[in-house]
């Protein structure tokens, strides 16, 4: 008997939702919150509209927006230590991904204490979180409803990732309104890493039809608004639908994990300060190449959903154009498609191989891999 989990958070979806979070905490018991930023969200306004909420429905708060791309343990640990010196007792998380996965390693430690070093892996939280609001303003990491937090080992220059359904948010708030003050690079990478979401989330190991749907709709609606999305600030159709993409991607890969190309993005992003989409755009059609002898049937329906609209080729044509389109998009947006491009050294493709192959993501990949085929695929990207 197959037996499925599917896990998500309460969702608050349309713009102007960001008002909202005040009253959220007041829903959830909060009194006093810390509110987790970057600098980029404060200079945008956003973190003055969340600080607004929250004094109009009676909280305390204190703010910590000290985190960067890729967050630290660093990070992570100086907001812990502000959280418990000022007595709060809940956390709101805005901004991208780092901002978001920050925010739940900081409730992480908040009530269950040590280095977040030691929370590496699957399922190694013992007690509750506090509770948890997350706002993402990128179309984007699907952090605010998974039970991931990515975050790096600056020792060993290595990303860390932390699974467990613990840090699930109780509430995530999606606004689509605080996408409009991203710059067009930004949007295209964030879009590539919600396309990344779908498609790996849709070939996983443990994909599941109640994922299938979510990744499949994620898919379609990335390839349709993407484009239009990062041409125009303004566009709020494409605004609206890219947060809806995202959050879609977020709710699959959450269930059904992920794959080849976010374990070798976050070695890359364990040495390298890069936007993790940009790296995704650059690894995703060479392991998409790779993979596709796996599950020929959903490369060739996610061929479909990229717009393929031939009915006459076979099964294995559809599944290659798929990793055609992909590329067709990726160049259309501007992301990036070389590693060289984004000064990766190429020497350091070997140390990079191994952190990939031991990276949780990989578990579910759909095609069986070694370190020399890693090296290989980092080596076509180069």
């Amino acid at each position: 008997m197959n037996i499925h989990k599917f896990v998500m958070p309460e969702i608050i979806f349309g713009n102007g939702s960001i008002s909202e979070v005040g009253n959220c905490c007041l829903r959830l018991g909060a009194s006093n919150v810390l509110i987790v930023s970057d600098r980029g969200i404060s200079e945008a306004g956003w973190l003055d509209v969340v600080i607004d909420s929250c004094v109009k429905a009676g909280l305390k708060y204190e703010t910590f927006i000290d985190i960067t791309v890729n967050p630290k343990d660093t990070e992570v640990d100086k907001g812990r230590n502000i959280y418990l010196k000022y007595g709060c007792d809940s956390v709101i998380g805005i901004g991208g991904g780092s901002a978001i996965d920050a925010a739940k390693a900081i409730a992480l430690l908040a009530t269950n204490g040590g280095s977040i070093h030691d929370y590496e892996g699957v399922d190694k939280i013992k007690h509750p979180l506090p509770p948890q609001i997350m706002i993402p303003t990128t179309a984007g990491s699907g952090s605010e409803v998974s039970q991931f937090s990515i975050i790096l080992n600056t020792e060993k220059q290595k990303k860390m990732t932390i699974i467990s359904k613990s840090l699930i948010p109780d509430i995530a708030i999606i606004d689509p309104e605080t996408l409009v003050t991203k710059s067009s690079h930004l949007t295209a990478s964030t879009g590539i890493d919600v396309l990344t979401h779908g498609i790996e989330s849709y070939i996983s190991l443990a994909a599941t039809p109640l994922t299938d749907v979510h990744a499949k709709n994620s898919i379609s609606l990335v390839a349709k608004y993407l484009r239009p999305s990062v041409a125009s600030k303004l566009n709020k159709e494409a605004k609206t639908n890219m947060a809806m993409a995202s959050l879609q991607a977020g709710i699959a890969f959450s269930n059904a994990i992920l794959g080849a190309v976010h374990a070798m993005s976050h070695a890359v992003g364990g040495r390298y300060p890069i936007l993790h989409g940009d790296v995704n755009s650059i690894l995703l059609p060479h392991v998409m190449e790779f993979n596709y002898l796996a599950n020929p049937q959903k490369f060739a329906d996610i061929a479909y959903l990229l717009g393929l609209n031939d009915c006459d080729i076979s099964k294995m044509e559809a599944a290659k154009k798929a990793i055609d389109l992909v590329k067709e998009l990726i160049q259309d947006v501007g992301a990036p498609q070389r590693l060289s491009e984004i000064h990766v050294k190429k020497e350091e493709i070997p140390q990079m191989s191994l952190t990939a192959l031991n990276d949780a993501c990989m578990i579910t990949n759909p095609r069986d891999v070694t370190v020399e085929i890693i090296e290989e695929l980092f080596r076509k990207a180069w």
